[in-house]
């Protein structure tokens, strides 16, 4: 079973707000409203992040519309969704989650190629003005560079 259309939702702001140390990819509990909707790209992920509650991961802020069709079984748009993943990266993540300034973000919301919904999720720390700075000049000299290379 091979789905044609797929679904990719990013966290723009992630990448320039924060230093990525370290990626995972993730699964997602999910009711069948939540994966009809996002199958039809109606969820963001630009005001997430990421919380252990009780030993489990969770994604909080999160937004997935209601499913248009969905009646009284319809789901709240923002609620705590559980993450999935191996025991021992849990382990690891909460372990550096400790560390001062770390955090758990999401970057990127797809369904994969078996028709599962991911998260790819990333502990990152978060820039300094300077460093956010830094990322503007090099995005704005890539930019330049790219406009020369295309006139010539």
């Amino acid at each position: 079973m091979k789905i044609e259309k797929t679904v990719n939702i990013f966290n723009k702001r992630a990448r320039f707000e924060y230093e990525i140390l370290e990626e995972y990819e993730a699964g997602m509990v999910l009711t069948g409203t939540e994966i009809k909707s996002l199958r039809s790209s109606k969820a963001s992920i630009t005001e997430s992040f990421c919380q252990f509650i009780d030993g489990e991961l969770y994604i909080i802020n999160m937004m997935i519309d209601e499913y248009k069709l969905g009646t009284f079984y319809n789901h709240k748009t923002k609620r705590e969704r559980k993450l999935l993943l191996h025991k021992k990266e849990l382990q690891k993540l909460e372990k550096k989650l400790k560390d001062a300034g770390n955090t758990v973000i999401p970057l990127k919301l797809y369904i994969n190629d078996r028709g599962k919904a991911k998260v790819l999720i990333a502990l990152g720390r978060g820039k300094k003005l300077f460093d956010k700075r830094e990322s503007i000049k090099d995005r704005e000299n890539k930019r330049n560079l790219d406009r020369i290379l295309k006139k010539s």
